[in-house]
This record gives structure tokens, sequence and C-alpha cells, in this order.
């Protein structure tokens, strides 16, 4: 019960110690040194003056005022002398007002409010803006006498001033802060393409946000590794830019960004290839615009994803590579002309058959076989070649050299070749030549051979590249490559195999329909003739030598080949074109048929003796009428 009675007593003493009191305060023209001494009695302070404050203080008061309040007076009276009071311990110091901060002004910690009548040191810590430009702004807000230091490592501000003024510049800040301050936000993307995304939400932050202002400033961040979007920015405005991110990031209308060109005519790899050629070589101002092609192989399609606007682009590219692609049937021709026996068909039939032993000699007889009624009456049947007469008199020469032996046909090939693609004809034949042999005992009583041998192929190579410039016309890149084996060689001997090569590159524009002639494949062939008496020729040792006799004559052989390409625009066109070409073949029939009977009569008469002059061929073939 006694203790009770201690502590309840010790509170109430308390209480009185620390209770405020009111005094009536009145006085005029009041030296400052006096107006220290009264304050100090009546707050029961003790004040220290090491300096003399000179001038006179008024107060006029009509009611009471708290004792702890004089305290303030007199501060004011001091400032406005350029003066301050110190706490130093338990007495109080006048000190001049420039030198608080040196003076041991008390020092508030920077979680703690400043509070009283005398300066005090606080550091304050700027979170979401640069503490010197800070400090410029709230610099009008501290007393003259005040000081102010930034420490930029920190962002914090020292100060020292007075409570009330400390207190304005931390709300100041406070308000700053609240509203520049900068937040980190990531919004994860979910349904559409994060790049995208970050590109339209980038070019709506420059129209709704000021950029001259710093406080305005929105960052919007792409991260491709999470597929997200990272906003940084005042709470205000990310929270727009959250607001766009939930509208805008929907799932998309794939039909719109996804388009399949399926092709008719043209190679899907190829086409795609061409696009992302054209593609790589634009400038989109967004990357994330570049549209993605491939290529469907299985289904001979090119897939296009992207915007819908650039796809209607691409759309164009696509419908003019895969339109119907030209065509061309090219016929081939190709046969040996004897040069030998040209000459004497010539002799034979009164007319110069040394001529058609060459490419230019093939075109000089054709164009003396051309009748004028041929012409006339072919092209009432067909549309595709535009000189038939002398599509007509080529063939009959070709068959005519053919027929006395003086010509060979080797092949009659017939190739479809797409427009700009190489296409090629080979014939010939493979065959093995002896390279080298190994003699080895096989027994101790006779000795083998063991030859090893290669294959190579020996014939003709016809490349033709085909490119159409009309309906009417096309060049022919040709190339024309004749090898032979001209000796095998002899393995005992080491005799190695001889081969020739004779190669042709050309270029020839042609009408549809019309004939190219490439010669210039010319070999030469040594032929041994031996000639011996029947029966006495084939008796041993005598025969060879007393009834037989041995003779060596050069072969000259010309290979020539003869090209009439078609052109082909369409499918429907290669059927009437196949259709024609076989009406074409049973005219040429019958043309032949008539023009070499016309020639036998000919030949016929000059031998008679009736007719000394050469063969007119055109006068042979006048009436000829299919």
């Amino acid at each position: 019960m006694r203790f009770i009675k201690a502590i309840f007593l010790t509170a109430v003493l308390v209480l009185s110690l620390s209770a405020r009191e009111q005094v009536n305060v009145n006085f005029a023209n009041l030296q400052i040194d006096d107006f220290i001494k009264l304050v100090s009695k009546i707050t029961n302070k003790n004040i220290l003056i090491n300096h003399k404050v000179n001038g006179t203080v008024d107060f006029v008061s009509t009611a009471p005022i708290y004792d702890d309040e004089l305290m303030g007076i007199l501060v004011s009276v001091l400032e406005s002398k350029g003066f301050t009071l110190i706490e130093d311990g338990s007495l109080y110091e006048i000190v001049r007002s420039t030198d608080a901060a040196q003076s041991n002004a008390k020092v508030v910690s920077p979680e703690s409010s400043a509070s009283g009548n005398l300066m005090v040191t606080q550091a304050i810590v700027v979170k979401g803006e640069n503490v010197d430009i800070v400090a410029a702004k709230i610099r009008y807000l501290i007393s003259k006498t005040a000081k102010l230091m930034t420490m930029k490592e920190s962002n914090t501000m020292l100060i020292t001033d007075y409570p009330k003024n400390i207190e304005t510049v931390k709300q100041v800040i406070n308000d700053i802060d609240t509203n520049n301050a900068m937040i980190v936000k990531i919004f994860p993307v979910k349904n559409t393409e994060g790049k995208k995304l970050q590109a339209k939400l980038a070019d709506i932050a420059k129209s709704i946000f000021n950029e001259k202002v710093d406080s305005e400033l929105v960052k919007i961040i792409h991260d491709e590794n999470a597929n997200s979007i990272i906003v940084v920015g005042n709470a205000k405005n990310v929270k727009k830019v959250e607001e766009l991110v939930t509208r805008l990031d929907v799932e998309s209308n794939i039909a719109s960004s996804l388009q399949i060109f399926t092709l008719k005519n043209s190679d899907a790899k190829a086409v795609a290839t061409t696009i992302n050629e054209i593609i790589s070589k634009q400038t989109f101002a967004d990357p994330a615009m570049k549209p993605n092609i491939s290529a469907s192989e299985e289904i001979n399609a090119v897939i296009v994803v992207g915007d819908p606007q650039v796809i209607k682009g691409i759309k164009v590219i696509v419908d003019e590579l895969d339109k119907e692609k030209y065509q061309v049937y090219v016929q081939a021709r190709i046969i040996n002309i004897y040069k030998k026996d040209a000459i004497d068909l010539g002799v034979k039939y009164g007319f110069d058959g040394a001529a058609v032993s060459s490419s230019g000699g093939l075109y000089t007889l054709a164009t003396n076989m051309t009748g004028k009624s041929v012409a006339v009456d072919a092209t009432q049947f067909l549309t595709i070649p535009t000189n038939l007469s002398h599509g007509f008199a080529l063939g009959a020469a070709i068959d005519f050299l053919e027929k006395n032996d003086a010509s060979k046909s080797i092949s009659n090939p017939s190739i479809l070749c797409v427009n700009n693609k190489e296409s090629s004809i080979y014939v010939g034949q493979t065959i093995s030549i002896a390279t080298g042999s190994i003699s080895s005992a096989t027994t101790s009583i006779s000795p083998g051979l063991t030859s090893s041998y290669k294959r190579e192929d020996v014939g003709l190579t016809l490349k033709i590249k085909p490119r159409v410039s009309s309906e009417e016309k096309v060049t022919l890149e040709v190339e024309a490559i004749l090898e032979s084996l001209d000796s095998k060689g002899d393995v005992l001997t080491g005799e190695q195999p001889i081969t020739s090569k004779q190669e042709v590159k050309t270029q020839a524009i042609l009408r549809h329909g019309e004939n190219i002639i490439i010669g210039g494949l010319v070999k030469n062939t040594d032929i041994n003739n031996v000639s011996k008496l029947p029966f006495l020729g084939d008796i041993p040792l005598i025969g060879e030598y007393l009834f037989s006799s041995t003779s060596k004559t050069e072969e000259e052989t010309n290979l020539v080949v003869i090209l009439t390409p078609y052109i082909i625009d369409n499918s429907e066109a290669l059927s009437k074109l196949q259709e024609e070409l076989g009406i074409a073949a049973i005219l040429q029939q019958k043309y032949n048929t008539e023009v070499f009977a016309n020639l036998e009569k000919k030949k016929d008469a000059i031998e008679d003796g009736s007719d000394q002059s050469k063969v007119n061929p055109m006068e042979a073939i006048d009436n000829v009428n299919p």
C-alpha cells in the first residue's frame, strides 16, 4: 500500500513540474537583453549570452500565453537580429544563426519529426527524384541562415534549419515522391506476340504521355525470355498502360494474319525463296512486322504469317509468280550425212549433191523443194507452223537423203521444256574401255592376264533452254556435245584409247514452228576396203595376194541436229498441238510420196539422155498437193 502511494505522489510531482502555465505578458520598448532575462526567469531556463544583442522589442497581448511559447518569441526576436538559440546540455546559448550548424545543433533522426523552436539538423532521403534537382526546387522554403547540403551517393539532403521549415520541406518532398516515384510492373503476355504488343504500346504512349516532362516518361520493354511486357513509370501512367495491355492482349484472329497460297503452276519452294529474297531487302519501321514465309512441298503451297496489309502485298507477288508458265515442245532430228554418198546422189539425180552434206546444204535443198501449192493447202488443216511449205520440204529433203543411204537417222526425240528451265537429251551408249592389265602366273604351266576396264558414255548430249519472249517467238539456248571413241587402244601394246569430243553452243530466236539446223559436228573415219574375186579371193595366203586388193578411203560424216520449237501457253494448247502434229505427219508422207515420184521421173529422163539439164526440184514438186 505504501509502495502504491509513493508511485502516485511521484507522478503528481512530475505532472506538476511539466505542466504548462499561462502568464500575462505585455510590454513595450523593452530592451532585448532585458527580454532575454525575463524569458529565462519565467521559463526557468539558463541562457548564456555570448553576444550583445542590441535593440528593443514590443509585445502586445490581450490574452495569457503559455510560458514555453515565450521561448519561441525569443527565438524570433533573435532571428531578426541574426542570432539564434542552441541547446547545450542544461542551458541555452545565443549564437549567430549562420554558425548554428557548427554549434552542435541537435540532430534529429530521419524517421522522426522535427519539433520545438530551436534549429536542428536532419537528413532527408529523396526516393523518386534526383536529390540535386529536388534541393534546387525547395531551397526557397528554408530560412536565410539555414544550411543545406546534398549527397549524391545516397540521394540524401542534409539540412540545418528550424523544425517548422524542415517539416515543410519534408512534406513538399513527400508530395513530389508520391507523384513522380517510378515503379516497375511486369505484365505476362498470354495471347498475342510480345514484340508486336510492345510496339503498339510504345506508339500509344507517345500520344498520351508528354515526353518533355520527366515525370511523365514511360518505358515499355519486351522481355523475350518470359514473353512479358515490363513498364517503368509513375503509378498513374503505369496504371494506364496496364489497362491498354488488358485490352490489347487478346487472342488474335488467326484468319486475318495467316494466309495459305496453294500454287497451281509454280514450285512452292522456289516461290517462297523468291518472296523471302524480296522481303529481306525491305525495311520495316517495326521489325516485328516482318512476315514469316515458308513452303509446304506436300501440298505445294506458300504459307505466310504476318500483318494483313503486308499479306495483301505478298498476294500480288504470288499471283504473278503463279501464272501458268509457257512451255516449249521441241522436236529434234539427229542425223548423220555421209559426204561421199551425198555427192554420188547428186550426180545420180542431176543436182549438186555436195551441197547437202552440211547444214547449209540442207537449207538449200529444202528451199528448192518448196512447192507453192503445198503451203496453201496445208494451212487449211494446220495452224501451228508459220511456214509449212518449208517445213514439209525440209522433211522431204532429209527423208530423200536417208532413202538413198546418203544419211542415217540416229534419233528423233521430242522434249517438253518449261520456260527458262534447261532440259537435256542424251543419245548414245555406254562402252567398256580397257585401262590396263596385270600378268600373273595362275599355274606353273601357263601364265594368266587380268585386264581392268572403265565404263564411258559415248554419244550426243543435247541441252536446250527456252526463253519465250512472246506467243510467237522463243529464244533457244542450245548446247550440243558429240563424244565418240576413235580407238579403243591395245592393252597388250599399251596403246591408250583415243576419244574425240565436239561441242557447239549457240542461241537462236525462232518463230513458233520454225526450224533450226545445227551443223559443224564433222567426223572423219578411215575405212579399209577389200576387193577380191569370188571364191579365189578366199583361198588362204594365195587368194590374199593374187586375187584380192586392199584400199583405204576416208569417210567424212556430218552430224546435223534439226530443232523445231512449238510454244504452248496453256495445257489445252498441248493437246491441240499433238493432234496437229499427227495431221502434219500424214501430210508429210503424202508430200514425200509425190515429190519422190516426180524426182524419179526426172532421174529416168536424165539416164535416158532425153534431159541433159540438172533436176530443178521446184519443177518436180510444183504440182504436189497434199
